[in-house]
């Protein structure tokens, strides 16, 4: 996943998403880390999920998780809508604001994750729509949402199907501080199904012999034919050749982050021929060079946060 600090973007892991999150939360002693204009003050979290626990249904549910984000934010305000067996929860600016990328999927991905925990399973979504461009990291966003994400919307919005949703499930004491102790864990990763269909092939890239698969073989394994194949990567704004260079800059920079290998070995091993030809693809898939991920800043901010906290 992608984290911007500055002009310089990393990718990180989903255990250091994690684990950065509760850090900041800790070390700024605000629950959203900083990314709205009022901070989000220690056991916010909590008394969300004892609010929302207590819904008997999971429209209701959406109603008080809107009423209680109505109450501490300034700069934004979640708006409900019905409509096709959906409820639309909509989050709309006060006047003209900056778009925090990350802050607004953090935000909306904490609906899903919350309304999940309360019924027991992963609540169906129709879309998600976000009202910034289409970042160049976009298919990170169908590791969070198992839906159908797209850009430039009006405003953010996520559509959960509640018409045939099951009435939550009863969630005791105990449930609610482990789902506190594991945040973000369990809201933002709430499934390990695949999405789509672009996660599916990463995993079949990622579990065979990646460097001469061909779309023609992703498409015998997923039973489909390669014309509908690249009818839904078209669809989710993809191609395989994308597919299988995020896949290549991701091996990539989890070997540099290890630190077992020189740059020239992890070129070789993701498909290079040279290991200048490796630097040219790492600084247009990422912006940085692979060196500077060998010990990124996040790394040194991590070490600090978890010896304060020893």
């Amino acid at each position: 996943m992608n984290t911007e600090q500055g002009h310089l973007a990393h990718r990180v892991t989903l255990d250091q998403i994690v684990r950065l999150y509760q850090i900041a939360a800790v070390e700024t002693g605000d629950e959203m880390m900083g990314l709205w204009s009022r901070p989000i003050r220690t056991r916010a979290l909590q008394h969300l999920l004892t609010t929302v626990r207590e819904a008997t249904s999971l429209p209701s549910a959406l109603h008080r998780f809107s009423t209680f984000w109505n109450l501490l934010l300034d700069d934004y305000r979640f708006e409900l809508g019905t409509g096709g067996g959906c409820t639309v929860l909509h989050l709309v600016p006060c006047g003209q604001q900056p778009f925090q990328r990350f802050g607004h999927m953090l935000i909306l991905k904490l609906a899903h994750g919350l309304l999940s925990w309360l019924a027991g399973y992963e609540v169906p979504v129709r879309t998600v729509q976000f009202a910034f461009a289409r970042p160049g990291f976009a298919e990170d966003y169908s590791v969070i949402f198992p839906a159908q994400v797209s850009f430039n919307a009006a405003n953010s919005a996520i559509a959960f199907e509640t018409a045939e949703s099951g009435l939550p499930g009863t969630r005791s004491t105990a449930e609610l501080k482990d789902f506190l102790n594991r945040a973000p864990r369990d809201w933002i990763f709430t499934s390990f199904r695949e999405h789509t269909q672009s996660l599916k092939i990463r995993e079949f890239l990622y579990r065979t012999s990646w460097e001469e698969c061909r779309l023609v073989d992703a498409a015998q394994a997923l039973q489909v034919t390669p014309r509908t194949l690249m009818r839904r990567l078209d669809a989710e704004e993809t191609t395989f050749q994308t597919i299988k260079d995020s896949l290549r800059r991701d091996l990539a920079i989890r070997d540099l982050q290890a630190g077992r290998k020189s740059i020239e070995e992890i070129s070789q091993d993701v498909g290079f021929s040279s290991a200048a030809n490796f630097h040219r693809a790492f600084r247009r898939w990422t912006g940085a060079t692979p060196s500077s991920y060998r010990r990124p800043a996040y790394e040194a901010v991590l070490t600090k946060g978890m010896n304060s906290r020893r």
